[in-house]
């Protein structure tokens, strides 16, 4: 049990001080370097109480430059250590398979990184704080679409395209949701201005207007059809009062009216849809892929449930 393990790396340590450095020990917990002062200093390996184990650069007892931490469950990290917290370049490997290969700070996902998902989706972008944070592509491998833009705490969140196979849309991102003006662009050669907006619904008396944008979905209101203009990396201005609903005129200079085929694939997507154009899986489009956090990791000690980093230093600091 936990409670016998903690009982047994307390009678290892009476052990280690009644036979000095040099003769035998009866369980082998570290192998390796250490400084004039008994600390692990230097290349070493070390098996902790709980069964994880470490190989690697240590520092004045602590993990410190590259190492392998392999945790008992299967995880593994592979990486640069600073003062025993993740930090630096570095691949986790969680339980389920899927990996994180990127920049860590103080045991956190932080800076560039690649998340590999078990359901073969994948995030390339900013990090910040275990989170994505910034710009970042997300890659809907069942469906072969890709949102590419900003990123607030982890949520789709301001100007973006969300790309899918025959169609784009450029505009603005809340709640993982389209919101405000923006434009489908299709293959065809057009686009399709307009505005996605919440329908009419009575707001209770405690409901905020956050959490009514986290329960509704917007739905697309489209003003005019143009031919397609230079991608421009602005967004979408709102429509004037002189491009009122439902009108078609210009778009961006040298656009004029669509043909005849792409007024015909168009004619479907006028007026409100509370689907993006051509999204028939579109809950399995908003339907991410699993990340682990910190505090997700547990192991069951006599104090209660500790997290998988907390646990790495609790168990570095039984040793000596």
């Amino acid at each position: 049990s936990c409670l016998q393990t903690r009982e047994e790396a307390l009678a290892d340590t009476s052990l280690r001080a009644a036979n000095p450095e040099g003769s035998e020990e009866p369980r082998k917990e570290y192998e390796g370097a250490r400084n004039e002062a008994g600390e692990r200093h230097g290349r070493g390996r070390a098996r902790l109480p709980n069964g994880d184990t470490y190989e690697g650069s240590y520092e004045f007892g602590k993990r410190h430059g590259q190492g392998i931490y392999r945790f008992k469950n299967g995880a593994r990290y592979t990486g640069e250590y600073v003062r025993n917290k993740k930090h630096g370049q570095g691949t986790f490997i969680y339980p389920d398979g899927s990996r994180y290969e990127g920049e860590w700070a103080n045991d956190l996902r932080h800076g560039y990184g690649v998340y590999y998902y078990v359901n073969n989706d994948t995030y390339t972008g900013e990090w910040f704080a275990h989170q994505r944070h910034g710009q970042g592509t997300y890659f809907y491998a069942e469906t072969g679409s890709k949102y590419v833009g900003t990123w607030v705490n982890g949520q789709q969140e301001g100007a973006a395209e969300l790309i899918h196979l025959n169609h784009r849309y450029q505009g603005k991102f809340l709640n993982k949701n389209p919101v405000g003006p923006g434009k489908y662009i299709f293959d065809v050669g057009c686009e399709q201005h307009g505005e996605y907006r919440l329908a009419d619904m009575e707001r209770g008396e405690e409901e905020e207007e956050e959490e009514l944008l986290a329960t509704v979905v917007p739905k697309w209101k489209a003003t005019k059809i143009t031919e397609l203009a230079l991608w421009t990396p602005a967004l979408p201005k709102e429509p004037t009062s002189a491009d009122g609903p439902g009108q078609e005129g210009p778009g961006a200079e040298g656009a004029g009216e669509p043909g005849e085929e792409a007024q015909a694939l168009l004619e479907g997507f006028e007026g409100e849809m509370e689907m993006r154009p051509g999204d028939e899986d579109a809950d399995v489009l908003r339907e991410e892929g699993r990340e682990y956090d910190p505090d997700e990791f547990h192991y069951d000690m006599e104090e209660g449930n500790i997290n998988f980093e907390e646990e790495e230093t609790r168990q570095s600091d039984l040793q000596d």
